[in-house]
């Protein structure tokens, strides 16, 4: 029993849980999309017996509108009873949901003759404490489809429980927000700017002449030993206490320059033996 994988994918309606099951299937996932909570203590039973089955997704959401009355004490059960269970929690923006209604002129499951926007926030509210709960949260607001796609992929066929923790390093922009995965948040916008030089302004952190720019500066260089004993500290004292991924936000104002010269020294410098590193900078092709 202990060896079956159990992935319990839930979130906003449109927030992409239909490409998330699609990328478990290939990555050979059995994979049941809104199966009934309550027969998923013996549905994982079955799975258990059967030698070929060791990776399990579910996808449950309001379509089974009684779900949340139940989902807390089957989830308690499930992890009580010696499962490898993960909750995954895709969340998007209200402005992105109600756009991809727009875009598949789909009506929102809660929206109950109001607009979609009010099934919306509806829906946010129901599952606010299901949110919670969750192992991760997966913010697709900003990912197309095929973007989503190797999010999903990246994620899911990465490291399982008890074998590594998975750390990302992902840069942001502040003008689009805090990705709302972040574990660990930096605000670095109080290093100089490479924006403010002409020769540096259009080009991006990935640019050697932008990174040294960046990290030749003496207040980089402490705050980078500073943060490296830091994370020299949490990423083993997380895993110690269970945890599977980290995400490590490091944000500034356009999300081109000093964020993403900072993740990518940080990429090259984080050698936790425990640990498989990736990174993603969010918001570097934005205008």
């Amino acid at each position: 029993m202990e060896k079956v994988r159990l992935v319990i994918i839930s979130g906003p309606s449109g927030s992409g849980k239909s490409t998330a099951i699609k990328v478990l299937e290939d990555l050979n996932f059995f994979c049941v999309d809104n199966l009934p909570v309550v027969f998923l203590p013996k549905f994982m039973e079955l799975s258990s017996q059967s030698a070929e089955i060791t990776k399990v997704a579910v996808v449950v959401d309001v379509r089974e509108r009684e779900f949340l009355k139940e989902f807390p004490s089957v989830l308690n059960m499930m992890r009580g009873s010696g499962y490898n269970v993960e909750l995954i929690y895709l969340e998007a923006s209200d402005d992105k949901l109600l756009r991809r209604f727009s875009e598949t002129r789909r009506r929102h499951p809660l929206a109950e003759g109001d607009s979609s926007l009010q099934g919306i926030k509806r829906e946010r509210g129901m599952l606010a404490a299901l949110k919670m709960s969750a192992s991760k949260i997966i913010d697709t607001s900003d990912c197309n489809a095929h973007q989503l796609k190797e999010i999903i992929k990246d994620y899911f066929s990465g490291p399982t429980q008890h074998e590594k923790m998975v750390v990302y390093l992902v840069s942001f922009s502040y003008r689009y927000g805090i990705p709302s995965d972040a574990d660990v948040i930096m605000d670095v916008r109080f290093l100089p700017n490479p924006y403010f030089v002409e020769d540096l302004k259009d080009l991006d952190g990935r640019d050697s002449r932008v990174k040294e720019f960046v990290l030749n500066k003496e207040e980089t260089k402490e705050f980078l030993a500073r943060f490296d004993n830091l994370l020299a500290f949490l990423i083993p004292s997380y895993w110690k206490e269970g945890k599977t991924y980290l995400t490590i936000a490091i944000g500034c104002t356009g999300g081109k320059h000093r964020s993403v010269a900072i993740v990518d020294f940080l990429a090259d410098k984080i050698l936790w033996e425990r640990c498989v590193l990736k990174k993603r900078h969010r918001d570097i092709d934005k205008q």
